[in-house]
């Protein structure tokens, strides 16, 4: 069984790595396609329309995919004793990913709120928004890297 695990561990984390890859694209462009669409569209206008299809296409058919391959990968490694939960890098960076979760599923909200018409904020929202995931992903990189703690 050892064997399995030690011969797996490169292409699990492999798989992580792209999944990650792919997650954090989406988790960039979509707040960016909310700008545009809260600064450019009319809701029911054919610009309103393509930037739906666009927005869902990106959250179900790439981000929600890559979200879920990144925590099944993850949760494996963890599983593989990958972090150590006596150190307090393990545990921040365990702590970005929930929250970089949320972030996702308040996004996929939002994509809803455009798609019934009903979005109430502006680009501005939208553009902080699009920071976060940023800082969030440079905690976890830092954590996982440079382990400073």
């Amino acid at each position: 069984m050892q064997d399995i695990l030690i011969g797996t561990y490169p292409w699990i984390k492999a798989l992580h790595i792209a999944a990650v890859i792919s997650w954090m694209a989406g988790m960039f462009y979509l707040p960016r396609l909310f700008v545009y669409h809260a600064e450019r569209a009319t809701p029911g206008s054919e610009l309103d329309k393509t930037f739906q299809v666009m927005e869902y296409k990106l959250l179900r058919v790439i981000m929600n995919p890559a979200m879920i391959v990144t925590w099944i990968c993850g949760l494996i490694l963890i599983g593989m004793g990958m972090m150590d939960f006596g150190s307090i890098w393990s545990w921040t960076k365990l702590l970005a990913v929930v929250l970089m979760t949320v972030s996702h599923m308040w996004l996929a909200k939002r994509r809803k709120e455009f798609a019934n018409g009903t979005n109430t904020r502006d680009g501005r929202a939208y553009r902080i928004a699009n920071e976060v995931p940023t800082v969030l992903m440079l905690i976890i990189v830092v954590m996982v890297i440079v382990r400073p703690f």
